[in-house]
């Protein structure tokens, strides 16, 4: 079993441990009314993008996600959060020590004794769910799933979700599939990109998202047979018709697309939970990748952390 296939697998209790964190380090965290930044680079910015349009759409502030390299420091915000496995990534330890007396900043890190965490001016350690794998899972959710419990989610339900994504079937065979396209609203966008990371990074794999509103301007022109479209959370009304109609594959975990996965399991239960959804999509693009002939712990042209000459 591969390092990310463990780590996938840990999701769960990593993700029960965060919002047992949470409680103990609320404080440092974005407290309701304060217009707060969120920055991160690749998966850790997906996870940003999540957190940022979750937070606002509860009320708690404006929230702004940002690539840490493009964060623009002209805007005025009360406070910065920053989400970084390694806690050497170039861009984010260069914005950190950009920022050092001008914003208040968090950093949310796998490894607490990285650059990074001395940079900013408080440090949430998420040692328990930093990683051996290349390619990001569990350190990433957790750091969401962490943000999720500050804001007042139930990630006790979310956790239990979890607990059936690693254990079920997936709902489509990776072999019989040439192309995916993720799809999201609001929160799920990051989801959404995220998880076209995952083929894109483990199996070299051609993966698009968008947002699911956007899908029918442009992007649906490369659905067909032998292509799969998968959506997070809620589903723009007249969708899955439209993608039926290209003979593309369909995948939600609301709707008739994951029943032979999920159906028995979600009948007289709410949906599942997005996030947990990913941890499908996670073992899809791992599933791609060993039916590819790749090595999921070793992807092409990455390392686990970008540090710039």
């Amino acid at each position: 079993m591969s390092y990310v296939d463990m780590e996938i697998a840990s999701q769960p209790d990593c993700w029960r441990t965060a919002a047992r964190l949470a409680t103990s380090v609320a404080d440092q965290l974005p407290q309701p009314g304060e217009r707060v930044a969120v920055v991160g680079c690749g998966t850790s910015w997906f996870m940003a993008m999540a957190y940022a349009a979750r937070r606002e759409h509860a009320g708690h502030g404006e929230t702004d996600a940002f690539q840490a390299s493009e964060f623009p420091t002209g805007r005025r915000y009360d406070r910065l959060i920053a989400i970084t496995r390694s806690g050497t990534t170039t861009e984010v330890t260069e914005l950190l020590a950009a920022l050092r007396g001008v914003l208040p900043t968090t950093v949310l890190v796998g490894d607490p004794a990285a650059l990074a965490a001395d940079l900013a001016d408080a440090t949430v350690p998420l040692a328990f769910a930093d990683e051996r794998a290349v390619v990001q899972t569990r350190f990433a959710t957790t750091a969401l799933a962490l943000l999720r419990a500050h804001l007042g989610d139930n990630i006790t339900a979310l956790s239990a979700d979890a607990e059936v994504a690693v254990r079920a079937p997936l709902p489509i065979d990776p072999a019989q599939i040439e192309q995916v396209t993720f799809l999201g609203r609001g929160w799920t966008v990051g989801l959404a990109h995220e998880a076209a990371l995952k083929c894109r990074e483990a199996a070299t794999f051609w993966a698009e998202a968008y947002p699911a509103m956007d899908y029918r301007h442009g992007p649906i022109s490369v659905a067909a047979p032998g292509r799969l479209v998968w959506a997070f959370g809620d589903l723009p009304e007249g969708l899955a018709e439209d993608v039926a109609a290209t003979g593309a594959a369909f995948v939600h975990s609301r709707t008739h697309g994951c029943r032979s996965v999920i159906g028995n399991w979600a009948a007289g239960r709410t949906p599942m939970d997005p996030m947990a959804d990913l941890i499908l999509a996670q073992r899809f693009a791992v599933t791609l990748a060993t039916s590819r002939g790749l090595d999921p712990d070793a992807p092409r042209h990455l390392a686990r952390s970008v540090v710039l000459a």
